[in-house]
């Protein structure tokens, strides 16, 4: 018998963070191309930052989200996996030479990538392509050696996989 009153089998993975230069500018990114949805919201006025949770809500949490207190979406966005945070640390944004380290970029190779899953890749390119400007594409479909995946970069240049969903 454990000596630890924790069942490891109950633990989730619930969220990462990255931090953002511009959040208008990276929450457009992520809910009108990536198609998340803001979940909850969190200023913090004596550290300077706030903090944008989002996540892939389906059809019915979306509507009943809407609804929902400030606290009762953050208890949302904490009791459920999937979720990502952006962190704005206030003032990034009217630095024209601000920039994070993404961590695909030598010497500060470290972190790596996001990934998602869509149900049809090659049309999820597409749309990703009728965006212009708006979509950096760090690996298109027919690049390379993998012709299943793809990369994109968010307006910070961390990477995001596309993956097609596979079907049991």
């Amino acid at each position: 018998m454990s000596e630890f009153k924790t069942d490891i089998k109950s633990y989730e993975f619930n969220h990462t963070m990255i931090r953002v230069k511009d959040p208008k500018v990276s929450l457009e990114f992520y809910e009108e191309i990536l198609g998340m949805k803001l979940i909850s919201t969190m200023e913090n006025e004596g550290g300077k930052f706030t903090l944008y949770f989002l996540a892939y809500v389906n059809a019915d949490d979306r509507a009943s989200l809407e609804a929902k207190s400030d606290e009762q979406r953050r208890a949302y966005a904490f009791n459920r996996p999937g979720v990502l945070e952006l962190t704005h640390n206030w003032g990034t944004e009217n630095d024209a030479d601000f920039k994070y380290a993404s961590g695909n970029s030598d010497p500060g190779r470290g972190f790596g990538h996001t990934a998602i899953i869509v149900d049809n890749i090659e049309e999820a390119c597409k749309r990703f392509e009728s965006f212009g400007d708006k979509v950096k594409w760090v690996k298109k479909l027919q690049d390379g050696k993998m012709k299943n995946i793809a990369f994109i970069a968010d307006p910070d240049g961390y990477w995001v996989e596309i993956l097609n969903r596979a079907f049991a």
